[in-house]
């Protein structure tokens, strides 16, 4: 269901998977008031494709350094080893009085947005973070600080788009107007077979929409897992919306990405263009005339049957903008033969690195923590022999 809403006005679209002949399908779609013809649309199954991979949860890799690189000193240049922890990387930013703002990737692009307290923590948070600046850039800086400007900080890295497909039979929307926010779906349950699995996009100005008479709570998000989940992304998400859905009892709607439209972190698909918003039934949006899209996008994600959801899904737009996105991390580890101090550390917190993401895998997905850890060939670490000082 893609559902655009302002004020009291809704478009509803619908798309199906059908299993069986075309001509035995048929759907019925409760509304909360009297529909014309001209309310009442087919539209392209494309849009909703696209919707479908705007949003998707994904996954995101990223690649360890060399941890005995060194830069020359008058370069002032260090690259922050990848082992070092998020937290660890966030209190040495904290340290120079920078703040991440924000992390999004567009197209190959890698980007952060920055706010800092003081030009020179600033310059020193770019330097050891492998960017290149030039000598006297404090000053430069400075002045932006003052006027309370953030920075966009920008790098090239590989990231794997990762996408949900689906297959449809041609979408049908509807228009219509009514104070009642709210979607029908008891009915469909008369006919199941099962449970049924329902995505909503929600498309408002305001901010995230929610559920009122169910629970909303968002899945389990920015948590490394193994590499193998690379290959295997649509069964290990499939097993952990699987594994979300048992623990919540099947009683709970799970928001899987919300997001002002005007960009994302990352775009896993490229952005929904205005006129395919407009087709989706945005209808406040001038295609003639740019400037930005005023949506907020909130996928939800329900697994129902009669049984666990006796109501309608009741909605309400909050004031909620925060941005969410069901994304999981891939580290890859370091493989070259340096051997200083701090290669060896590196060495010892991989492993109890791997450690926590196969813990973290089976606790997302409910699958054997003992199964994990032989498909990621995890075995004990042992400590290399050191070297004698005169072999250093």
């Amino acid at each position: 269901m893609v559902i655009v809403r302002d004020a009291d006005r809704t478009v509803m679209t619908m798309a199906s998977d059908f299993h069986g002949e075309p001509k035995d399908f048929a759907v019925v779609i409760p509304v909360p008031t009297l529909i014309t013809r001209g309310q009442i649309h087919v539209v392209d199954k494309a849009l909703i494709d696209h919707l479908d991979a705007y949003s998707a949860p994904r996954l995101v890799e990223y690649y360890d350094d060399d941890p005995c690189r060194r830069y020359e000193a008058m370069d002032r240049a260090m690259a922050a080893p990848a082992a070092q922890s998020v937290v660890a990387k966030a209190q040495r930013a904290r340290s120079l009085g920078v703040t991440i703002e924000a992390r999004y990737t567009v197209g190959e692009y890698d980007i952060l947005i920055l706010s800092a307290s003081e030009s020179t923590g600033l310059e020193t948070w770019l330097r050891e973070n492998g960017y290149s600046i030039p000598n006297g850039a404090s000053r430069v800086i400075g002045s932006y600080l003052k006027q309370n400007m953030k920075f966009f900080v920008a790098k090239v890295n590989l990231t794997e788009q990762a996408k949900l497909g689906y297959s449809y039979l041609r979408p049908i929307q509807v228009a219509y107007e009514s104070p009642k926010f709210m979607l029908p779906i008891r009915l469909g349950t008369v006919n199941s077979a099962g449970p049924q699995e329902l995505f909503v996009y929600a498309m408002s100005r305001k901010g995230r929409i929610e559920t009122t008479n169910y629970r909303t709570v968002k899945l389990p998000s920015d948590i490394d897992v193994p590499l193998y989940v690379r290959e295997d992304f649509a069964p290990f998400y499939k097993a952990l919306f699987n594994e979300q859905v048992r623990k919540a009892d099947m009683t709970t709607v799970f928001t899987e990405y919300a997001w002002d439209m005007n960009w994302c972190d990352p775009c896993a698909a490229d952005p929904l263009s205005r006129d395919e918003l407009r087709k989706l039934g945005v209808f406040w949006l001038n295609v003639e005339n740019g400037g930005a899209a005023d949506v907020f996008l909130t996928r939800l994600h329900v697994r129902y049957d009669r049984e666990h959801f006796p109501e309608d899904l009741v909605f309400q737009e909050t004031g909620d903008r925060a941005n969410f996105q069901a994304r999981y991390i891939l580290h890859h580890p370091w493989s070259g033969e340096s051997t200083c101090d701090a290669a060896r550390e590196y060495h010892r917190s991989l492993h109890t690195r791997q450690e926590k993401e196969a813990e973290n895998l089976a606790s997302l997905t409910g699958w054997s923590l003992s199964d994990v850890r032989k498909k990621m060939n995890l075995t004990a670490y042992v400590e290399p022999p050191e070297k004698k000082w005169w072999q250093w």
